[in-house]
């Protein structure tokens, strides 16, 4: 086996805790169809290499990385028995979707894990279009690095495909980050390496395309073509740039903004960005998509391959996506405050901090395999952050004392960040996950009208397994 030295080798530097519910008992009586979780093989590295075995979810015989598009329109409903075929319990997170809280799939919090050879039905409305994805919950960490994330695409209720100034097509781009060997199968023994955690995470050395290592995509000549992207790494963030392609995003983490010109776009792990692109009429007959492995430099991880016969200029204005109109909007009159503090990590670290009912100093924290904390608890699945009357608007201050970024995700609720305070003008943008920057603050607002005990955790999912994790209560 040769080496991975081609183009875009990159170089790079969980199980929760807490009280275990029950599981939901099958809907007696249902024929639901089969997602079944299961080890299979993927081509990830590029042609010459072996195949990698991975752990993917399937609907049919055959499992595939990224799973297969789940595709339902606005107030549709998601409907799967999990089949798990695995050597380990698992649950499905469905990210993004504001869902009834039983069917969150953050186990053991909402749900209990399945255990292998066992099933769970999820039923659900997806209430909101946009780009979401579904992925493993329990020992995320390593189920997710293995292969177990698929996209879940929830389409416009009012028509925009093929409407004037839209796009005439979509593609969906599932981005993922893999550490592999020369042989091409992924790295064991390192799911617990705590000097990954205490910096960046798990960094891979290939990154993949729709589970492809530097495919070429076809795009006519002045085609205009949606571009659903989605950041399914467990902890890489990637900064993405579309050359030459009049790049435009008009949804974060499936809602709908503005449209705007874009050169380049930074997506956190677990985030996702709707991209509008123009394929050029003159010029080179390819673009790139490209990608900063942290570095400084450009690498092209995917190809736009200009062929066929040219398209109708279109609009030059981007037509907006419709309004969701599902999202009550914070009332910041009298909202309840709320912080959250990030602390540990390397090169500043913690003195100390509460680790199930005892405080630990740092090395004692390490020793139990915890080096990050939010609001001086590491692992805080105890008991809730905090409780929120049901309607309640929640302002919340996150403050970032660590060296290292953090991408927050809050389960079933989207919130309007109010404010960041590093360059990133974020203020305005509904979202569900928030990356914070290194000493950096961020202010969100949510009106908390999704009844529930929901995680919030840092999706760098690392840096949940080894600490940064809790959990807030709506009644």
């Amino acid at each position: 086996m040769r080496p991975f030295t081609r183009r875009a080798v990159l170089q790079g530097t969980a199980a929760l805790g807490g009280s275990v519910l029950l599981a939901r008992t099958p809907f007696a009586g249902t024929d639901l169809p089969i997602l079944r979780a299961a080890p299979a093989l993927a081509q990830l590295a590029p042609t010459g290499f072996r195949e990698t075995p991975v752990w993917a979810y399937a609907t049919d015989s055959f499992g595939t990385v990224p799973g297969p598009e789940i595709r339902v329109r606005a107030g549709e409903r998601v409907r799967y028995r999990l089949q798990n075929d695995l050597p380990q319990a698992t649950a499905v997170h469905w990210h993004g979707i504001r869902i009834e809280n039983g069917m969150d799939g953050a186990a053991p919090l909402t749900q209990a894990p399945v255990p292998p050879g066992d099933n769970f039905d999820y039923d659900f409305i997806a209430p909101d279009p946009g780009t979401y994805w579904y992925h493993s919950h329990n020992r995320s960490s390593e189920q997710v690095a293995r292969g177990l994330v698929g996209p879940l695409i929830v389409e416009d209720r009012d028509p925009w495909l093929g409407e004037p100034g839209a796009a005439t097509r979509e593609l969906v781009l599932v981005l993922d980050d893999w550490l592999l060997g020369d042989d091409a199968a992924i790295v064991e023994g390192r799911w617990d390496d705590l000097h990954a955690a205490a910096h960046g995470g798990r960094m891979g050395n290939t990154v993949t395309v729709n589970g492809a290592a530097y495919p070429e995509i076809d795009i006519r000549p002045g085609e205009r073509v949606r571009l659903r992207i989605i950041n399914a790494a467990t902890d890489r963030i990637m900064p993405l740039a579309l050359p030459d392609l009049s790049a435009s995003v008009i949804a974060l983490d499936g809602h709908p903004i503005a449209p705007r010109a874009v050169e380049t776009l930074v997506l956190g792990p677990a985030q996702r960005a709707d991209v509008v692109i123009d394929g050029p009429m003159d010029g080179e007959a390819r673009a790139s998509l490209l990608l900063d492995p942290g570095n400084g430099t450009w690498v092209e991880i995917a190809a736009f391959v200009h062929q066929g016969d040219p398209v109708a200029t279109p609009s030059a204005d981007v037509r907006p996506l419709p309004a969701w109109g599902t999202l009550p909007a914070p009332d910041l009159s009298e909202p309840q405050r709320e912080t959250l503090l990030m602390d540990g990590g390397a090169m500043r670290g913690m003195q100390s901090a509460r680790y199930h009912g005892e405080t630990l100093d740092f090395r004692d924290l390490a020793a139990n395999g915890m080096v990050w904390a939010f609001n001086g608890v590491a692992h805080g699945m105890d008991e809730p952050m905090f409780r929120a009357d049901l309607g309640r608007t929640v302002h919340m201050q996150m403050t970032n004392r660590s060296r290292f970024p953090h991408a927050i995700h809050l389960h079933g609720h989207h919130f309007t960040i109010q404010s960041q305070s590093g360059s990133a003008n974020t203020a305005g943008d509904v979202r569900d996950t928030v990356l914070v920057g290194a000493d950096e603050t961020v202010e969100i607002a949510f009106v908390a009208d999704n009844p529930g005990v929901w995680m919030i955790h840092c999706h760098m999912l690392s840096h949940q397994k080894s600490g940064m994790m809790g959990w807030f209560d709506v009644a």
